[in-house]
């Protein structure tokens, strides 16, 4: 096991997680603590860009003109473990770490449910979101006190099983072309006299899973993401925060292990979860000091390989309450550097991508917080 531990993310202190209750707080929603110190404004509009790093963004700012100038007075957030979508559209839905609100990662174990519920492909009659995440949202806080809350996406994520889990409480809208995206959050800032608005967009994330991070095809899609900020940022309503954020940042990984043709990474192993770059290891019954074991031998110094004891005592999910404990692997391996742990025979579309992320390195860790403000 490569020597040490990373950092855990900064839950409760700089954590993408601390962005939701932040904005509660501004927007005058009783109870939140305003973590980030945001100040206080009657409307906010959160864009979340799918795979923004801080990382990526700063080494490719002559791309992006325009966040780069607002990176000039932006912060830094860490998104929480592991560093990937379904993990943090929960985080950003709720306040809460992952070991709060239970989406420990792109497909893991529930129980009761039969196999990993994969969040990607999730449907609300295979796992009633209500159920695997518990929590009220903040949309659903904020609507409580008075707040007009809408969520603009793609209409394909609209009655998903991770949408009702993450965006319960906010009216979907539908919204699929950058124009789109636009128009309809300004409609939904300016028809509220208080209103929170998020704006969720997947592209470059796409996009780099494809291709790479950093591809051509990744930076001539940045500058069309820049484009959405920007013409966003021209419509706000007076009153109006607009805060830019992303859910991991992504790395192109040059190493590959295949757990798939390598028996000692599937010796007494029922369900491999996660992803290439954070998987969630479920032994059978007794096996599993041996699978950590063979994973730690296996992978040596390129991965942490750890138990699920020793990640929710580093702080890698935050607090993990009882009944989400089970969720997490009996091991969790995290690559470190250029390893991607892939399963060729049972992943083929994942195990092919591009662009990965997942992991606790600051290059998928690391996202950034931007803000523009409106009188």
């Amino acid at each position: 096991m490569t020597a040490g531990l990373p950092p855990a993310p900064r839950y409760g202190a700089g954590a993408l997680a601390d962005l939701p209750t932040s904005v509660l707080a501004a927007l005058g929603v009783p109870g939140a603590a305003n973590v980030l110190d945001l100040p206080e404004r009657p409307r906010a509009c959160v864009l979340l860009i799918d795979g923004l790093g801080w990382e990526l963004l700063r080494e490719y700012g002559a791309d992006a003109p325009y966040l780069a100038s607002l990176a000039a007075e932006g912060r830094v957030l860490t998104a929480g473990f592991p560093a990937t979508t379904a993990t943090s559209l929960a985080s950003l839905g709720t306040g809460l770490p992952p070991g709060e609100h239970g989406l420990v990662g792109i497909q893991f174990a529930v129980p009761g449910v039969n196999g990993l519920l994969y969040c990607l492909k999730w449907r609300a009659e295979d796992a009633d979101p209500a159920v695997v995440q518990p929590h009220p949202t903040a949309y659903e806080r904020a609507a409580a006190a008075g707040v007009s809350v809408s969520y603009v996406a793609s209409g394909a994520y609209r009655g998903s099983g991770l949408s009702l889990a993450t965006a319960r409480g906010a009216g979907y809208v539908a919204a699929d072309s950058l124009g789109q995206l636009v128009a309809e959050a300004e409609r939904a800032l300016a028809e509220a006299d208080r209103a929170y608005v998020t704006v969720y967009h997947s592209d470059l994330d796409s996009t780099g899973h494809r291709f790479g991070a950093g591809s051509p095809h990744w930076r001539h899609q940045l500058r069309f993401v820049d484009l959405l900020a920007e013409r966003l940022a021209a419509v706000l309503p007076p009153g109006t925060s607009m805060y830019v954020t992303a859910d991991h940042g992504m790395v192109n990984p040059s190493e590959r292990v295949d757990a798939d043709e390598v028996p000692a990474l599937r010796e007494g192993v029922a369900e491999l979860g996660g992803e290439p770059r954070a998987r969630h290891v479920y032994a059978r019954p007794g096996a599993a000091g041996d699978v950590l074991a063979a994973w730690r031998e296996t992978l040596g110094d390129k991965a942490w390989v750890v138990t699920r004891e020793e990640a929710v005592a580093a702080g890698w999910f935050g607090p993990v309450a009882p009944r989400m404990l089970p969720r997490v692997g009996d091991v969790v391996a995290v690559p470190d550097g250029e390893l991607a742990i892939i399963a060729g025979e049972a992943e083929p579309l994942m195990s092919r991508l591009v662009g990965m992320h997942g992991s606790l390195l600051p290059a998928e860790q690391l996202v950034p917080l931007l803000a523009v403000h409106r009188g």
